[in-house]
């Protein structure tokens, strides 16, 4: 199982063997040469600037997990479907509620659209193999 943690400041509290990405951009680069991970863990809020371990402020131009989320449906999309693999799960560990619920909002409404049309293209594909 690939997990992929997206976070620019902390680090995973469990032991789960982690890609650990710090940006939209690392994680998209990542998922470039490699697919989707079967799981991923979102953080929102993503480009602070940290200098001597203290962190001094935020890039607020930065691209954030809300901003993945949707870049990964749109990838799906465009690849009929392929993209995200059939046992794909996620987390939110995100401070931010209300970028939490944006998160959870984009991939649960597509799964949910995703795993229902998969049901009915089977049900149909069983239904045609029985005539």
């Amino acid at each position: 199982m690939t997990c992929l943690y997206l976070d620019d400041l902390r680090v995973p509290d469990n032991d789960k063997s982690w890609i650990i990405v710090r940006s939209f951009e690392e994680a998209v680069d990542w998922m470039g040469s490699n697919s989707c991970p079967d799981f991923i863990s979102f953080d929102h809020d993503l480009g602070m600037i940290i200098k001597n371990g203290k962190i001094l402020t935020g890039d607020y131009d930065a691209k954030s997990g809300h901003d993945l989320a949707k870049w990964i449906v749109e990838k799906d999309l465009d690849m009929d479907g392929a993209f995200i693999p059939s046992n794909f799960t996620y987390t939110i560990h995100s401070s931010n509620p209300t970028g939490s619920k944006n998160i959870d909002g984009v991939l649960s409404s597509y799964l949910r659209e995703k795993n229902k049309s998969t049901l009915e293209e089977r049900f149909e594909e069983r239904r045609r193999n029985l005539v």
